[in-house]
């Protein structure tokens, strides 16, 4: 069964579950500076853990900027992705930063567009590149 916790930075046992989940996907397996991956925003950042049983196979996060929410490092274990983990995590972020009341966004890998879309995100722009990876922002379409 999936589950989804949200804690801060100072949880430094979750932060290590997070941390490892994201290193997996984005430096191992996506070619991502380790630097870029881990940044400045890791303190300030709400972070979340999915649980497949008791085994973490999900992270994400999201900080207030000057834009508003953003939504960030969505990361599921290549052997769960299909599993409903990108889903139930983004549900839940949602359903935290919802109330707050701001402008909610993203920068969606393409290959996670159709996630986005499906829970109310709509591509603006152009596509771009980041770390070396092609994006599109991506803006919660309420109401």
């Amino acid at each position: 069964m999936l589950k989804v916790i949200s804690f801060p930075f100072s949880d430094k046992d979750h932060c290590n579950s997070a941390f490892k989940i994201r290193r997996k996907v984005f430096v191992d397996e996506q070619k991502v500076s380790r630097e870029e991956e881990f940044d400045e925003f890791e303190e300030t950042s709400m972070h979340y853990l999915v649980f497949l049983d008791d085994m973490p196979v999900g992270a994400a996060r999201w900080r207030k900027t000057a834009k508003g929410i953003k939504l960030e490092r969505f990361a599921v274990l290549k052997e769960h992705r299909n599993s409903g983990a990108g889903s139930i995590v983004l549900k839940k972020v949602l359903e935290d930063v919802m109330p707050l009341n701001e402008k909610i966004y993203l920068h969606a890998q393409l290959a996670a567009i159709n996630l986005y879309r499906k829970a109310g995100f709509r591509a603006e722009g152009d596509l771009f590149s980041e770390a070396g990876i092609d994006h599109y922002l991506m803006v919660l379409k309420r109401g």
